[in-house]
């Protein structure tokens, strides 16, 4: 059985922004030979393990890359406070843990595959992409984002990110004409009345249209004026990123644009035997059950396309504070999850020898 505060503090301490995830690969295999039936890393990087040989096949997939920015490791009034202490080494840190704490009589019941996935803060979610390639469908899917640890998020939004470049003569500001400066702003009014247009009926966040200016530049070498943007769209399930990058292309025809980032958004049934499971531990140790959807994205979208199945995500932490300089996770919720989780393992297994 892992020490869960020494996993997570080490865990935390080791820098992974995305891309750089080795060395804290080679930890979490580290701790997972311990006890796993079988842990490498993989070729994309991520850290993986099989823990049994059930029939019941469940994924834990987590992703253990963080975005830049160092934040000290400390711990403060009961706060371990760490750049991925939330998002979302917190989260793989819980199911490392409570696999620990999983007793071994359970190995014929279950297999269970923990996947601590390389480069979901980059555009690429490099590890998740490889695991739906390379591993079985399995049965169950968790993924470790911060839900909370009485809650538990069903879906996400779809995500698109437009990159909106204009290239013109340049011409003396006395003349006539506008400059691109002008005509991006120009650009930038049109797509925010098409978003507009879409919400004028729209209730709830989630089913909306959302779209952010993400970035602005302009420069002139003297013979020529370049402006560029980035737009940043979540898609609500009504909408898919082909259809959007559609009506992209005939609203901002006069430039020159780029995509990338595409995800379709997700929503599970809230009535599954993931969701039961996860609930019934939940109530054991003191909670009420709730549900959530998130406006963002995250490996969900990637791999619910290819595994057609029960799928929820769950980790401790606030993810109001994601990408922040204040993130921190509450060890006593930390402790929480991980009780929670080694439960609702040990719940599918119950009902598995049930059926």
């Amino acid at each position: 059985m892992l020490n869960a505060l020494d996993l997570l503090k080490t865990a935390i301490s080791i820098p992974s922004v995305s891309g750089e995830e080795a060395e804290v690969a080679q930890y979490f295999v580290s701790q997972l030979e311990t006890f796993c039936d079988k842990s490498f890393v993989d070729a994309s990087g991520s850290a993986v393990c099989t823990w049994g040989h059930g029939a019941l096949k469940v994924y834990f997939l987590g992703h253990i890359d963080t975005v830049p920015g160092h934040i000290p490791v400390t711990i403060e009034d009961g706060k371990l406070y760490g750049r991925g202490s939330v998002d979302a080494k917190g989260s793989f840190c819980t199911a490392v843990a409570a696999l620990s704490h999983l007793s071994p009589d359970l190995k014929n019941v279950l297999t269970l595959t923990l996947i601590g996935a390389t480069e979901e803060e980059a555009p690429t979610s490099k590890g998740a992409r490889y695991a739906v390639e390379t591993y079985p469908k399995p049965d169950l899917c968790i993924i470790g984002e911060p839900s909370g640890w009485e809650a538990l998020t069903l879906g996400y939004k779809g995500r698109l990110v437009v990159q909106v470049n204009i290239k013109k003569e340049n011409f003396h500001s006395a003349g006539e004409g506008t400059t691109a400066a002008e005509d991006l702003v120009d650009l930038w009014l049109k797509a925010k009345a098409h978003a507009d247009t879409y919400n004028a009926d729209i209730k709830g966040i989630f089913v909306a249209l959302q779209l952010s200016l993400q970035g602005v530049s302009s420069s002139s070498d003297g013979l020529h004026q370049r402006a560029e943007a980035t737009l940043g769209y979540r898609l609500p399930p009504a909408v898919t990123p082909e259809a959007l990058k559609g009506e992209i292309e005939a609203l901002l025809s006069s430039a020159t644009l780029t995509f990338k980032g595409a995800e379709i958004a997700y929503r599970s049934e809230k009535d599954t035997p993931l969701t039961r499971a996860l609930r019934i531990a939940i109530r054991q140790h003191g909670g009420k059950p709730r549900f959530k959807v998130k406006t963002g994205t995250s490996d969900m979208n990637v791999v619910a396309p290819h595994w057609d199945v029960p799928m929820l995500a769950y980790g401790p932490g606030d993810s109001g504070l994601d990408h922040t300089p204040n993130e921190h996770l509450c060890l006593a919720e930390y402790e929480r999850a991980v009780a929670i989780l080694t439960t609702m393992f040990e719940q599918l297994a119950r009902t598995e020898v049930e059926k």
